[in-house]
């Protein structure tokens, strides 16, 4: 795993970004009108670009927004914040006639953390053909959010994603995906895709299957050249046509939020790929990265540094998987 070659950018993340305001714990919602007192609230940038491309940032890649914000003060935070973290925001469009993709997120003690959503933005960017050049100016381009980007999706990030491979660059997808009716947008773009990044929930969901192998050749068939799928946590699973299969286990943690996870792994395989690591070492690079996450409140919040996460992976312990796949099985 490696990338070659001039560029502007190690990282440019396209798609899904969010404003969420976060509350832990949520046991429920109060009856009438009443109040449930709880011990935090933040306010975060998530979403599968979002989220993925801050956390790229942290471990010190330099790195593109792409993307659209409504006018509204949610909007000025979202750019403020990517801002804060040293990434460049000139490819986000600001939308005057809708709001800022938002999220109340409602986290259990678990973790888990059931959400109200806006669409808002992220349905109504697109991105002019003019900028595909600025907009692919990266080492790694990562499509975050497949289905969410209402006037993007299929034909549009078709075209982004084949425009990027003509250029070189090293493409990634993740999805937002319930169904098999998500599928044709996310097989517009599974031709130009290097590596498709699904939770194993999503990827059940799209294909119609529950076997991880064949789950991976269903998308391998329809053009990806590697599948990564999340785990929660079991970890991860790398498959890749030339035949190379390896799973690696989560770490044992106290979780806080899962909000991000998936999409910090993101970052993690692009940081990796960006560093030239091999995959057994990205693999584990990622679910380090994935691991942090949780331990926070709200998306990125447990990540500070590439060095953070070095460590992280070599000392803390891993969980016994429930079912392992090796790279010769």
């Amino acid at each position: 795993m490696g990338v070659t070659g001039i560029v502007s950018f190690d990282y440019a993340s396209v798609g899904f970004y969010t404003y969420d305001c976060l509350g832990w714990p949520c046991n429920g919602v109060p009856p009438g009108g009443g109040t449930y007192f709880i011990d935090e609230v933040t306010i975060a940038v998530s979403g599968a670009a979002g989220a993925s491309v801050i956390a790229g940032s942290k471990v010190g890649l330099s790195a593109l927004a792409v993307g659209g914000v409504g006018t509204d003060l949610m909007g000025d935070w979202v750019l403020q914040r990517l801002q804060h973290f040293g990434v460049n925001t000139a490819q986000m469009a600001r939308l005057a006639d809708t709001s800022t993709s938002a999220s109340i997120v409602t986290t259990r003690k678990d973790g888990s953390r059931p959400a109200l959503h806006v669409k808002g933005a992220t349905g109504v960017f697109t991105i002019d053909e003019n900028d595909f050049n600025s907009v692919t100016d990266a080492k790694v381009l990562h499509l975050g959010g497949v289905g969410l980007m209402d006037a993007m999706d299929g034909e549009g990030t078709a075209r982004l994603m084949k425009h990027a491979k003509s250029r070189g660059v090293i493409t990634t997808v993740d999805v937002f995906a319930g169904s098999q009716a998500d599928l044709p947008d996310v097989e517009a773009v599974l031709p130009y895709t290097d590596y498709f990044i699904p939770s194993i929930e999503e990827a059940e969901a799209l294909s119609g299957m529950n076997d991880i192998k064949r789950m991976a050749s269903f998308f391998l068939d329809k053009g990806a050249q590697c599948c990564i799928f999340t785990l929660g946590e079991h970890g991860a699973y790398y498959h890749h046509r030339d035949g190379t299969r390896i799973q690696v286990p989560a770490h044992s943690i106290d979780v806080k939020c899962t909000c991000g996870c998936g999409d910090v792994f993101n970052a993690g395989i692009a940081t990796a790929l960006v560093k030239g690591m091999q995959p057994k070492e990205a693999m584990r690079f990622a679910s380090a990265m994935s691991a942090l996450n949780a331990t926070g409140l709200g998306s990125q919040a447990g990540i500070e540094s590439f060095d953070q996460v070095i460590n992280f992976m070599n000392s803390c312990r891993t969980r016994e998987p429930e079912f392992l796949v090796g790279e010769n099985n």
